[in-house]
């Protein structure tokens, strides 16, 4: 329909142009004219149909890409940002997963220096929880120096290690199936990995991510540096 359009204004021009040249000839420039006018009118036709034909494809459009029942629902539980310890203005840490730390189950808490195995050792990092299959992001920028498996024969559960020799930063992020390969680098808050379930080895546990965090080859609690917006402050302190 669009073709027809173009090729009736192309026509409707020739003729007026042809009207000028002949404005001599009463006569046919009569006949011109009469012509003209009738074009004329199948050119309004067809713009009026073009605009008829476009309103409800639009809204055709709209409606099939933006149906009521399927808008993103809006962002549950705290936002979290990480502190600034370079002074450049921008975060240097992130929460992996966007969940908040492991409460208490089975297995016990996911804060750091918790318990373990009745008291014998600590935690050395903090557990944040995941769902299995989403998308795990880079807590620190850097280059991926490590990629590695968190149990002894074990396959699936898997860790990335991520460096940044600028500020002195290690971090290993557990319990993910990698999507990077040694030696890429990565910013701040992008995909490295998938998280995974924990059921088969911990039955019953929270699904989560483990976070360790080194910082000059010393264990710091992630909880520290990554903060949540309007949380408690009691464990809000900056990394000495």
């Amino acid at each position: 329909m669009r073709s027809a359009f173009i090729s009736t204004v192309k026509l409707v021009h020739w003729i007026r142009q042809r009207l000028e040249h002949l404005a001599g000839a009463p006569m046919l420039a009569m006949a011109l004219a009469v012509a003209v006018g009738s074009l004329g009118v199948a050119e309004a036709a067809v713009r009026s149909s073009l605009r008829h034909q476009s309103r409800p494809r639009h809204i055709a459009l709209a409606a099939l890409t933006q149906p009521p029942h399927l808008q993103p629902a809006l962002p549950l539980g705290p936002e979290w940002e990480g502190i600034d310890i370079d002074g450049d203005g921008a975060p240097d840490f992130a929460n992996p997963t966007g969940g908040p730390p492991r409460g208490h189950d089975a297995y016990g808490y996911g804060y750091f220096h918790a318990v373990r195995d009745g008291g014998e050792r600590e935690h050395e990092g903090v557990d944040y929880d995941s769902r299995p299959g989403q998308t795990v992001v880079a807590p620190i920028s850097g280059y991926v120096a490590r990629i590695g498996y968190a149990y002894p024969g074990n396959l699936q559960l898997r860790y990335v290690q991520i460096d940044n020799p600028a500020l002195k930063l290690e971090a290993r992020v557990f319990y993910v199936r990698p999507d990077v390969r040694v030696g890429q680098s990565v910013a701040l808050g992008r995909p490295i990995g998938t998280a995974l379930s924990l059921q088969s080895r911990y039955p019953g546990i929270t699904n989560h991510v483990h976070l360790e965090l080194d910082e000059r080859g010393r264990h710091i609690d992630a909880q520290s540096v990554i903060l949540a917006r309007g949380g408690d402050s009691s464990f809000m302190a900056a990394m000495n």
